[in-house]
């Protein structure tokens, strides 16, 4: 499919808000699916650190 102008290919043919709109919650999804897990891993981490750190005080 071939669009004369820039605004033609943002319209996409009338159907421009659900295809970007696809493109953005996709978009979301795999920014929170790369995100979560970094921020989960960093916390666990600390929480480890704190234990040992805990544990090692108390012996």
């Amino acid at each position: 499919m071939e669009f004369e102008t820039f605004a033609d290919f943002i319209a996409m043919g009338k159907h421009g808000p659900y295809v970007w709109s696809a493109y953005g919650i996709t978009l979301v999804v795999v920014l929170a699916n790369i995100v979560a897990p970094l921020l989960r891993r960093k916390g666990l981490v600390e929480a480890i650190k704190r234990k040992a750190k805990r544990e090692q005080l108390e012996s």
